[in-house]
Parts: structure tokens; sequence; C-alpha cells
């Protein structure tokens, strides 16, 4: 297989300079053992206008059989003969694909000691491969590459010249051109993109091609309009692998959207604990935690450095009754969180709610909880943080639950600064501890994308009473709950705010207190239950 890069020059600027971003001498052919075969490089010109290198590919057939499965498909005759006589010598796939990686990885990471400035800077680029396989045809090659700036021409090459009867065959003779693209950027894009077309791997996809695939593609692959197909194909249709990678492009395109970085978005927790191990530590945790004088937890129940992008709100210090198993009821009192799953439960249940979305479910306590109860038939738990989403399936343990029970829960990646029209049609939504991880300026975005375009019949929203705090005696002064508070509010001003929500999108509200009312500061968590009334929802649904 085979594939050349050009590049013109001037005087002043040489086209073999490309031999410097290579690292490769355009006076010297060069070979390179692969666990495949051998690949050559070499430069068939190279001179101050104009400077083409050539990578060939020589497939050992046989070692890629030993190296591979080793078996024929379904053992038929056939297919083990198919194993040796292929287009994988002749035709671009994955395997020019990762010689590519492994002949240019400097180049491929944009890093030339000689010319440092050299790779940061676009170039006039041409790649020409003549025979690259292309499942969807020469279209399909387009819509892959153009969004990434290349003028593409993509002939379909025929089955056979002497019989043109016969048709195209699925292998294009493929040219790009490019004036705006770096060499480590039209790289990247070759690594990808060859296997994608090619459809099918020489080797097994495990795990770690998900960290290759968004290495390749940063800077392109979060925004490409064909990103599901690319990663699908890419990560040979294992859909675990593929949903994996697709979450964490969605954090890129967030990221990229906020002018963050991924990690300010994905926090909502620390590492990938085992729910049962993570349940422990909370267990102790909480069993450890100083006590305020209405016997509640000194110490803010949100669990470690929750989502800024309304997304995963943890109750992370959550401790059941059987948390600690030398206690009993009479000597430990409820901690917050739990009451606080209570009392949002309970106010599902005054709402006649069967299916309902938890916004920003975290760990996936309170799905866990809605769960237990039949009543509520579909349960969906959204969060911004793939991290959290995780470990959520592992507490609820996903991958053993039963058939039936399974077909109650849903959990997938969203963020509630947009609109997500998958959160439409449900009975309630739950924001638990979330609208206080968002700075203020985004809080009408999340207003909007619940109560104006998910819009359920009923919404539960709960944030910290920053009056209580004072109550908290580990507390300072001045300080709230959680490093990631952007703000806590005081119950008027929750009020002020739940009322204005309600009014500008036709629901009514009710406030309800959660944990020990203080008849000075009001209870530790405040809750608001936003309701569309009879008539509000025949004009919503006339609207």
């Amino acid at each position: 297989m085979f594939l050349t890069i050009s590049t013109t020059g001037t005087p002043e600027r040489p086209a073999t300079d490309l031999g410097y971003l290579l690292h490769k001498h355009p006076d010297n052919a060069q070979a390179f053992t692969t666990s495949y075969g051998t690949a050559h490089v070499f430069y068939p010109e190279a001179g101050v206008e104009r400077c083409t290198a050539a990578l060939l590919l020589e497939v050992d057939a046989v070692a890629l059989v030993r190296r591979g499965k080793g078996k024929g498909r379904g053992g038929a005759p056939d297919a083990a003969l198919a194993q040796y006589v292929n287009d994988r010598p002749y035709a671009a796939s994955s395997l020019l694909a990762v010689a590519l990686s492994s002949v240019f990885s400097s180049a491929m990471s944009g890093r030339c000691t000689a010319r440092p400035d050299a790779p940061g800077e676009a170039r006039p680029l041409r790649v020409e491969i003549p025979a690259l396989p292309a499942r969807g045809g020469p279209d399909l090659v387009a819509e892959l590459f153009e969004p990434l700036g290349w003028t593409v021409t993509a002939e379909a090459v025929p089955l056979d010249t002497q019989f043109p009867e016969w048709g195209a065959s699925r292998y294009v003779h493929l040219v790009l051109e490019s004036e705006s693209l770096t060499l480590a950027e039209a790289l990247r894009h070759l690594y990808v993109l060859l296997p994608v077309l090619d459809d099918a791997k020489h080797y097994w996809v495990s795990s770690d091609e998900v960290d290759k695939l968004l290495r390749a593609g940063e800077g392109w692959l979060s925004d490409h309009p064909e990103q599901k197909l690319i990663t699908s194909r890419y990560l040979s249709r294992r859909w675990s692998l593929t949903r994996e990678a697709l979450g964490r492009l969605e954090l890129v395109r967030l990221a990229e959207a906020d002018d963050s970085e991924v990690e300010e978005i994905d926090n909502a927790v620390d590492d990938l604990e085992e729910p049962a191990e993570t349940d422990a530590a909370e267990a102790a945790e909480a069993a450890q935690a100083p006590r305020g004088p209405e016997g509640q937890e000194t110490r803010d129940q949100d669990g470690p450095a929750p989502t800024t992008d309304a997304g995963a709100t943890t109750d992370s210090l959550d401790a059941d009754a059987d948390a600690d198993a030398g206690s009993t009821a009479a000597d430990k009192p409820t901690p917050l969180a739990v009451l606080r799953r209570d009392a949002i439960v309970a106010a599902l249940k005054d709402a006649g709610a069967a299916r309902v979305l938890d916004l920003g479910c975290g760990q996936g306590q309170l799905v866990q909880a809605l769960l237990k109860d039949p009543r509520f038939t579909e349960i969906v738990g959204t969060d911004v943080s793939m991290r959290a989403l995780t470990i959520a399936s592992r507490r609820l343990r996903l991958d053993r639950m039963g058939e039936r029970q399974a077909s109650r829960v849903q959990l997938f990646q969203s963020s509630l600064a947009y609109t997500d029209n998958r959160l439409r049609g449900y009975d309630a939504a739950v924001l638990s501890e979330v609208i206080e991880h968002l700075d203020l300026p985004r809080l009408p975005a999340l207003e909007y994308a619940v109560f104006g375009s998910a819009r359920p019949r009923t919404v539960v929203v709960t944030t910290p009473n920053v009056e209580y705090n004072v109550r908290w005696e580990t507390l300072p002064a001045g300080h709230v709950r959680h490093g990631d508070h952007r703000f806590e509010w005081t119950r008027e001003e929750f009020r002020a705010w739940a009322a204005t929500v309600a009014e500008r999108h036709g629901y009514d509200v009710a406030f309800v207190p959660v944990g020990p009312d203080d008849p000075e500061v009001g209870p530790p968590t405040q809750m608001a239950v936003f309701s569309i009334g009879d008539v509000n929802e025949k004009e919503a649904k006339a609207a």
C-alpha cells in the first residue's frame, strides 16, 4: 500500500522543510520494521519548489494471520484462504494508519527540534492514495474530509478496466489538497479516517483505542458533522467504547463552548471508585461527622466537587440506616442527604409522577431510591459528567439488573446549559443541589432548558439555605458549604427566584422545608415544588 505527501515552497521557505517536519532526510531511503511487514520512506522528488515524501508499506500476509485470530470466519475453507489472499498488501487501511503513527510519530504530535516554529505553520499540502477502500463510496470520502478543510478528489476505481460494464469497485483513488492545514493536522486526519473508510481493523479493539481516537481527533472530531459515524467505525462498532468516546467528546465540546477546561466540567467525582467502596467510605465519613445543635451533620451533603455545568449533584455522604452496624436508630440522627431524598420522593408521590427525570443525577443515589418504588415506571438520570454516570451505573448494577427492572431506568449524558429534546414529555424533573453549582449568569439557560423546553408537569428544586450555615459549628463565618458552590441563597432570595421562574413559565410554586426548621434561620435545605395546574397545562397544550 502506498501514500505520498507533497508540498510546495519558495527560496525563503523551501519545500524541503518537509524533511525536517517528518524527521526523515530527503537524501535517504529508510526502512522500518513493523508488526505486519516493512515500512519504507523515500522522496521521489526533493527540491526548493516541490518536495514529495512517500510511505510504502510491504505487508507480510503470513505475519498478519499469525498475529491475528488465526482462523477463517466460520472455519470455511474459502474464508481461511482469504486470510492470505486479500487486499491488505495493496489498499490503504488501518495497517497504513498504524504505520503512519509509528514512522511519523514526531510529525503527528507537532514536534520539530530543528525548526521549532515550523510544525505550527500551515502549508500547501497534497496527499495522494492510489487505492483506498471506501465503504460508502466517494460521497462519504468527501463528507469526511471536506469539513476539515480539504479539497477532495475521489475517483471510484473500476472493478476491471477491460470490462467497464462490471461497474466500480469499493476502492477510490484519493487526492486531498489544502492550503490551510499543518502537517500534524493532516497526519491525524489520515490516522483516524483511513480505518474509518476501510471500516475494518486488523487488530483487536480495546479500551485504549478510545484514548488514541481522542488524541488524534483533538481540535476537530468534537465538531465534525459525521462524529458518530467516525467514532463508531473507528471503534469497530463496539457500543460500550463508542458511548464512552462520544461522552468524552461532548465534554470537550461543552468545555470549548464555555471557554473552560474539561476538568472544570467533568469534576463531579474524584475517581472511579466501586459503588460498594464509595458507600462504605460515605458511611464511615458520615458516622464521624461533627454534629450541629439539631443533630444534623455539620458539613455540606453535596459530595465531592460537583460539576459547574448543572451536572452531578452528589449526596456522597449519604449514610443510610445500615451505614453503621454498631449504632442504633436512637443514637444516630438521620443525615440531611437522606432527609432530602425522602422529601423529594414524597413530593413526587404527591404529584402522582410516574416518569421522572433526575437532572444532575451524580452517582445515582436518588435514581436508586426511586427504583425501589414500583409507582415510578420510568426513571432517567442525566449528568454532564461521564465519570459520575459510570459510578451511577455501577451503583445501580445495570449490567446485572433484571430485564424488567432495567427497562425502568436509563442514564445518559446531558448538560442543562442547553436544551435537550430527550428530556421532553416527562411527568416530573428533579434538580437536587444543582443550581448553586452554576454561575449566576448561566441560570437563565438552565431555567429555559428545564421549564421552557423540557417542561415537565412537576419540577422539584432543592438548594442550601445560607441562613442556616451559622448552625454549623465547623463552618467558618462567610464560607459556603462546598468549595464549588457559586452562591448560596437566603430563603427570601430563593423564593424570589422561584416565583419569577414560575410566573414566567406558567407554573405554581410551593415551598417545603427540609430538615429541622429553625425558628430563627429556617431549615438547612429549602425545596421548591413547581407544578403546572390544569388550566396552565391546557394552555400549554393549546400553544
